[in-house]
């Protein structure tokens, strides 16, 4: 179970519409940073640096395949955060 600190921050890295797009992407298939940059259409580095907030709250896992590092995302820190925003309907 997650403490309310990281349902409150799991919550302010999903409020981002940039990264909220990667997440959804990234609930497709897995993708490196080119990738996402490319489907996207901004800079490698300000994917670099959404992915950064995602992963700091662990919401995506990055797996070396090669030379590139493909994402995925971690679906049960997602369902936790759709479980509490859930319970608080249920009040």
């Amino acid at each position: 179970m997650l403490t309310l600190a990281e349902i409150i921050n799991l919550l302010k890295a999903l409020g981002d519409s940039r990264r909220l797009e990667i997440i959804e992407l990234l609930l497709e298939k897995s993708f490196c940073v080119k990738a996402l940059a490319k489907r996207l259409e901004i800079s490698e580095s300000a994917v670099s640096q959404q992915l950064k907030i995602l992963r700091e709250v662990a919401l995506v896992r990055g797996e070396k395949k090669g030379y590139f590092v493909h994402y995925t995302v971690q679906k049960d820190r997602l369902k936790e955060a759709a479980e509490y925003i859930n319970n608080l309907s249920q009040k």
